[in-house]
């Protein structure tokens, strides 16, 4: 039977934790002595009292947690967030429509970076930090961040963490659950300072500096500035970006390896091989295309725009410091097909994930194989080891289901009256988790033109895809609820 009383004393604490955040955001609104400070002050309060009475009254609860249970609050926790997060911004005025500052809101805890905001400048600092935060957090994830801190929800906390971390098969660390998500969040803050400090000494001022490592490390895509990365025009911020975009886009077990000195461990993993030649492959054919078509007459230049835009398009960061529209249109097809590749399993990044890429690929290969050998055993290896049917079969199913939702979504765009391009940008950036697309919401564009319909339905795919699809759609499985 499922366990609803568990459920709500957990989200009542994370919803305390939100509330502790949002007093951050405070700190800074009163450190600039800006308007912000009392909206930040009654949404915290809003989130303790509600956060508050929800644990309290169910503090009894039985402390069990199966996989539903798991399910239902990793997919709720987001949601709720969201709702509660939006707060500063709606009270604030920073952002007057509710559906706007949703949408704002879902986009920067999912990591998405799609934004309806057209003059980011004028925001207040505290504003401008809370969005900055919540990408952040959502980067690693809330459950991982509150296994960490909350030991008590190790009960269960495995359900939690493979419900939130994307990937075919969730790596631990560490044979404690709550120890994995310490050391991955170790990691993690560990490089927000390192770029934080590297930024800083590029000239970014102290503010900027920790607002775009905290967008950075999360692949969100939120600046502080409206033209994104390209208004600072320093080849040294934009390399030192491009550098923790793709670190960011590795698996975290990885870093964790070669924060240990394990360097050679690292480059024996497949994946990464393979992430780490697509990103070198692709940014060099761009930088070529770029010199040759004179697009970009330089060549350190086309170079950096070339690696700039596939680092943040293929670990679904989203910054910008050009905008491929106006390039020559072979690069804007490359960089649209990106769009569906993502980061490493274990990763912050969003998409499908190179190693279920890489596995389909190699599954059709030895197919083909099989059709001329059918009586040999021919097993998919990756890592050097022989692949499980069944996590072959997961890809394959995540990999169908997941473009059937692109195609459908696509349609429902459509109706709304958005052009071929639009409406396969905005869907394929939005469950993707990725910012920029095409058309109507390219790199120049925001989201504001799009019908409060359109944002809600947006907002929606941006769930499915930072919670990799079958988290959520388990939730409307009628098999799901039966006992």
């Amino acid at each position: 039977m499922l366990n609803g009383r568990m459920i709500l004393f957990i989200m009542g604490l994370l919803l305390v934790v939100e509330g502790v955040f949002m007093l951050l955001s405070a700190a800074v609104a009163l450190m600039y002595g800006e308007y912000d400070l009392p909206y930040f002050l009654i949404s915290a309060l809003i989130c303790f009292i509600i956060g508050g009475v929800l644990s309290a009254s169910n503090y009894k609860a039985e402390r069990n947690m199966g996989k539903k249970e798991g399910y239902i609050i990793v997919s709720m926790v987001w949601v709720v967030f969201s709702f509660f997060g939006l707060l500063p911004f709606y009270l604030s005025g920073a952002i007057p429509s509710f559906t706007d500052a949703f949408f704002e809101t879902m986009s920067g805890f999912t990591t998405t970076g799609s934004t309806i905001l057209n003059d980011i400048e004028a925001l207040p600092h505290g504003i401008l930090f809370w969005r900055s935060l919540i990408q952040w957090l959502g980067g690693m994830g809330i459950i991982v961040f509150s296994l960490a801190i909350l030991p008590f929800l190790g009960v269960g906390g495995m359900q939690l963490y493979v419900a939130e971390v994307p990937g075919p098969v969730a790596e631990k660390l560490s044979p404690r659950i709550a120890d994995t998500a310490k050391r991955l969040w170790g990691i993690y803050v560990i490089y927000t300072v390192i770029e934080t400090l590297l930024l800083w000494a590029g000239g970014m001022s102290l503010f900027d500096a920790v607002c775009h490592s905290f967008t950075t490390m999360a692949t969100g895509g939120y600046s502080t500035k409206q033209d994104s990365i390209a208004f600072y025009d320093s080849a040294y911020i934009q390399y030192v970006i491009i550098l923790f975009m793709f670190v960011a886009g590795i698996n975290f077990t990885l870093s964790y390896s070669l924060l240990h000195g394990r360097v050679r461990r690292v480059f024996r993993d497949e994946e990464f091989r393979y992430y780490l030649g697509f990103v070198l492959v692709v940014s060099l054919f761009v930088a070529a295309v770029l010199f040759i078509s004179g697009d970009v007459t330089q060549v350190e230049r086309a170079f950096r725009d070339a690696l700039f835009q596939v680092v943040s398009v293929i670990t679904t960061t989203g910054y910008a410091t050009a905008d491929y529209l106006v390039w020559f249109p072979t690069l804007s097809i490359i960089m649209f097909m990106l769009m569906f590749i993502g980061g490493s399993a274990g990763s912050t990044g969003g998409g499908i994930k190179v190693v279920r890429i890489v596995l389909l690929l190699k599954n059709a290969y030895f197919e083909l194989k099989r059709l001329i050998h059918p009586n040999a055993v021919i097993p998919v290896r990756f890592n050097s080891k022989s692949v499980s049917p069944t996590v072959i079969t997961n890809v394959l199913a995540f990999i169908v289901i997941y473009m059937l939702i692109v195609g459908v979504s696509m349609v429902i765009m459509s109706f709304m009256g958005y052009d071929l391009d639009t409406s396969i940008g905005a869907v394929a950036t939005c469950i993707g988790n990725i910012g920029p697309g095409l058309g109507e919401v390219g790199p120049a564009a925001t989201f504001s033109h799009i019908p409060d319909s359109g944002k809600w339905f947006l907002s929606f795919l941006m769930l499915l895809g930072r919670l990799e699809i079958f988290t959520v759609i388990l939730l409307f499985s009628p098999y799901f609820w039966k006992d």
